[in-house]
């Protein structure tokens, strides 16, 4: 089993993040979606009485995905895989500022906790791959013109913005295949970390698009995501993050 706690500092307000994550996943689902892989949204509606993190929250928004991958697995996993297993279910419940889905919690055991690493993310100064990087979601080439924040430049960018915020994202990852475990394991880990890294700076350098929307612009833009990628997922070629 992994447990691997990722930490990325942004320049933003907890508030803002909201919409800016929730902007920021509907425009990589379409990036990431084409040639009959992809994401499929099956529900996106408002939940209540549902308890999370020791009842501190009951309210908010459920989603329902199938993530269909095929392609952006390794090569050595597609080979062993039975027929229909590279298509992931994720239920996840937003009670902004805590989600929670089906296999991730924040409250570890102590058991857990000893397993966890914690792994900070610099958006602005850690290296993404060649094929995963774009001048125009580059924090270190990125001004914005509604708020005037970035270009995020020098190793301890944050102490010099304000506002900054951390968000916690928390991976608890366990593949009981015996003489596979730890080669999945640790590529679901590596995987990790380049989704949040590529997907951090998207939403730092998308800054202009999401800054000013309300939730309900973002509903109304999930809504729309939802039949432009029920469209891509049957046309086209396969599109965005790749296995090497």
């Amino acid at each position: 089993m992994i447990v691997k706690e990722f930490r990325v500092v942004l320049p933003l307000t907890v508030e803002e993040y909201q919409v800016a994550q929730l902007y920021s996943v509907a425009e990589a689902s379409k990036n990431e979606t084409g040639g009959g892989e992809g994401v499929e949204v099956l529900k996106n509606e408002p939940f209540e009485n549902y308890p999370l993190l020791g009842e501190r929250y009951s309210k908010g928004q459920y989603t329902y995905k199938i993530y269909h991958l095929k392609s952006k697995v390794p090569s050595f996993i597609r080979l062993l895989a039975p027929e229909g297993s590279l298509e992931v279910h994720e239920e996840a419940w937003n009670a902004y500022p805590y989600c929670r889905t089906i296999i991730t919690a924040h409250e570890l055991s102590g058991e857990k906790l000893k397993l966890r690493e914690v792994i900070p993310i610099d958006i602005s100064n850690d290296t993404v791959r060649t094929t995963d990087y774009k001048a125009d979601e580059d924090p270190t080439k990125f001004k914005s013109q509604k708020t005037g924040r970035g270009p995020l430049v020098g190793p301890e960018w944050w102490k010099k913005c304000d506002p900054v915020m951390t968000c916690y994202k928390l991976v608890t990852c366990e593949f009981k295949w015996f003489g596979l475990q730890t080669r999945v394991e640790k590529f679901i880990g590596d995987v990790e970390r380049r989704l949040f890294t590529n997907f951090h700076r998207q939403v730092f350098c998308w800054m202009d698009r999401w800054h000013g929307m309300t939730m309900d612009d973002i509903r109304q833009l999930e809504d729309k995501t939802k039949e432009e990628l029920d469209k891509q997922r049957e046309q086209g070629e396969v599109r965005g993050t790749r296995s090497e």
